[in-house]
C-alpha cells in the first residue's frame, strides 16, 4: 500500500456516492448508498490488513498544500485505525436499517449519511489542526439534517438543541487552535503532540478544548442534548450518533488534551473524575425510571462514556487501553441496542416499554440477539463490555480506589436498568395482541444484527486483536504523560509518611 492514497479514496467514495444519490430515484439511491459503504468497508479491511503493527507511528500518510498555511495532511496510527474501522463497519448496517423505514426524500437521506461517513473518517485521519476542525464541525450538518427532517414529532427542537450545544462548545477550541499555531509555528498534529506548551498556558488551552470534547462525549451536565437527539432521530441516526459521533470527544482527549497539555491534564484530572462519578450514578438512576426504550439507552450511554473519561485520565496504560476498548465496545453495543429498538418500533410504532412483553414467545431470534447485546452492555465476561470496563477500572484503581468504587457502583446500576428493560420487553405475560402478533426477524434484520453480535463476541473472547494495533501508540502516550502523572492514593500515603519518618529520625538524633 506504500504511496497509494487509500485514505483519500475512502473519503472520496462516499462523497461521490452521496452526489449520485441526490440525482437518483429512491430505490437506486438505496443501492448506491449500500454499495458505497460496502466499498469503504472493504477498503477499511485492506487498511487494517496492511497496517504494520510495531512499525512507524504514523502510516498511510498523505501531504498536499492547501490554502492559508493549511495542508491536506492525512495519516493514521493504531487508535485512529480502530475508530475508522468502527465507522465503516457500522455504516452499511445503518443503510440496511433505513431500507424500509425511510420512505420520503430517500436520495437526500442517503446522501446525508454518506457525507457523514466522509466527515467521520476525516476526523480520525486528519493530521492538520484546521483540517481536523473542519471535519469535526462539519459533521454537525448531516446529523442536524437527519434529525430535523426524518426525526420524530419534536425533531426541530432536538435538532436545534443538538446543533447549538455542539457548535458553541467548539468556538473556544478554535480560538485555542489559533493561539497554538501562533506559538508553535505549525498546524501539524503530530508535531503539536510533542510540543511543550508553557505550563501557564496549558490550563487555558485544556479548558478551551474541554468545552468542545465534554459536550461531544457527552459529559454531565452538558449531556441533556443527547436523550432528545436519540429519541427524535431515526433508528440509523441513533446508531451512528451513539456508535461513532460520541467517540469523537474521547478521541479528542486522546489526540489533543492528554499529549499536548499533560501538566494541565494532571492538574485538572479531579474535574474529570468529579463529573464522571456524578454522571455514572445520576444518569444510571435516571435510566432506571425511563418508560421510553431509546431514552433509557441514551442515558446509559452517558454513564458508559463516563467510564471512558476516568480511564483516559488514569494516566496509565491499563486505563488508556480500557478507555479505548470501552469506546469500541460501546460503539458496537449501543448501536446494536438502538437497532433492536428500531426492529420492534418498525412493527408497532411505539417505544413505550409497557406496550411490549413476552416477545420471547413470538420473536425468539430477536430475544436471543437482544439478550447478547444486553449482557454486553452489562459487562458479562466473554463479551466486549467486560474487557474494556475491567481494564479501565483496573487503571483508575492504581490512582484512586474511591473513584473506582463509585464507578463500579454505576456498573451495578447498569445491570439493574438493562436487565429490568430486558425482562419487561422479552419475558412476562403478553398483554397486547398487536405485540404478540409481531413476526420474528427477517433476512435483512439478521444481516444487520449478526455482524455486530460476531464483533461483540470476537472482542470479548480475543481482545488482543484490537489491543495490538494501538499498543505502541498507548505506550508512547503513556511515556508522554509520565512526568505529569498525578499521585494516587498509595503514593499520597507514602509521601505523607516520609516527612514523619524524617522528623522522627531528627528527634532521635
Amino acid at each position: 500500500m506504500s504511496g497509494f492514497p487509500i485514505l483519500s479514496l475512502m473519503l472520496l467514495i462516499p462523497l461521490v456516492g452521496g452526489v449520485a444519490c441526490l440525482v437518483s430515484n429512491a430505490q437506486t439511491a438505496r443501492v448506491i448508498a449500500l454499495a458505497a459503504t460496502l466499498i469503504d468497508l472493504a477498503l477499511g479491511v485492506v487498511l487494517w490488513a496492511s497496517y504494520d503493527i510495531g512499525g512507524a507511528q504514523w502510516q498511510f500518510t498523505e501531504r498536499a498544500d492547501l490554502f492559508a498555511g493549511m495542508q491536506w495532511a492525512l495519516g493514521i496510527d493504531g487508535i485512529a485505525l480502530l475508530l475508522i474501522m468502527l465507522s465503516v463497519f457500522l455504516m452499511p448496517i445503518c443503510i440496511g436499517a433505513s431500507w424500509k423505514s425511510i420512505e420520503t426524500r430517500v436520495g437526500e437521506y442517503m446522501a446525508a449519511f454518506l457525507l457523514m461517513e466522509t466527515l467521520m473518517i476525516g476526523v480520525f485521519a486528519a493530521q492538520d489542526l484546521f483540517l481536523f476542525y473542519i471535519f469535526f464541525e462539519a459533521g454537525l450538518i448531516p446529523m442536524y439534517l437527519i434529525i430535523g427532517i426524518w426525526g420524530g414529532a419534536e425533531r426541530i427542537y432536538a435538532s436545534y438543541k443538538f446543533f447549538l450545544y455542539t457548535l458553541l462548545g467548539s468556538v473556544l477550541m478554535l480560538i485555542a487552535m489559533f493561539w497554538m499555531v501562533n506559538e508553535a509555528g505549525t498546524t501539524s498534529i503530530p508535531v503539536l503532540m510533542a510540543y511543550d506548551f508553557p505550563p501557564q498556558a496549558q490550563t487555558w488551552l485544556w479548558l478551551a478544548f474541554f468545552a468542545s470534547f465534554a459536550v461531544k462525549m457527552p459529559m454531565w451536565p452538558v449531556h441533556t442534548w443527547l436523550p432528545d437527539a436519540h429519541v427524535q432521530a431515526p433508528t440509523a441516526g441513533s446508531v451512528i450518533l451513539a456508535g461513532v459521533l460520541l467517540k469523537m470527544g474521547g478521541y479528542g482527549f486522546i489526540r489533543f488534551s492528554l499529549p499536548m497539555f499533560p501538566e494541565a491534564s494532571a492538574q485538572l484530572a479531579w474535574v474529570i473524575f468529579a463529573l464522571s462519578m456524578i454522571a455514572v450514578i445520576y444518569t444510571s438512576l435516571v435510566a432506571l425510571v425511563q418508560h421510553d426504550m431509546k431514552k433509557l439507552i441514551a442515558y446509559s450511554s452517558v454513564a458508559h462514556m463516563a467510564i471512558v473519561t476516568v480511564g483516559l485520565f488514569a494516566f496509565n496504560r491499563q486505563g488508556l487501553e480500557g478507555a479505548m476498548i470501552v469506546m469500541l465496545s460501546h460503539g458496537l453495543v449501543s448501536g446494536a441496542l438502538f437497532l433492536s429498538v428500531g426492529v420492534i418500533y418498525d412493527r408497532l410504532h411505539t417505544r413505550e416499554i409497557d406496550r411490549y412483553g413476552g416477545l420471547a414467545i413470538n420473536m425468539p431470534q430477536y430475544a436471543l440477539f437482544f439478550m447478547l447485546f444486553t449482557m454486553a452492555s452489562v459487562g458479562l465476561p466473554g463479551t466486549s463490555g467486560f474487557v474494556g470496563e475491567f481494564l479501565a477500572l483496573a487503571g483508575i484503581y492504581q490512582l484512586s480506589s474511591w473513584v473506582t468504587a463509585v464507578c463500579t457502583t454505576g456498573i451495578i446500576l447498569g445491570a439493574a436498568y438493562m436487565l429490568y428493560l430486558y425482562r419487561r420487553v422479552i419475558f412476562g405475560v403478553q398483554k397486547n395482541a398487536d405485540a404478540a402478533a409481531m413476526p420474528d426477524l427477517d433476512a435483512r434484520e439478521w444481516l444487520m444484527m449478526a455482524p455486530i453480535a460476531a464483533a461483540v463476541l470476537w472482542m470479548g473472547v480475543y481482545p488482543e486483536s484490537f489491543l495490538a494495533p494501538m499498543r505502541q501508540d498507548i505506550i508512547a502516550l503513556d511515556a508522554r504523560l509520565a512526568q505529569a502523572r498525578p499521585a494516587g492514593d498509595a503514593k499520597i500515603k507514602v509521601a505523607a509518611a516520609k516527612p514523619a519518618v524524617a522528623t522522627a529520625n531528627e528527634e532521635a538524633h
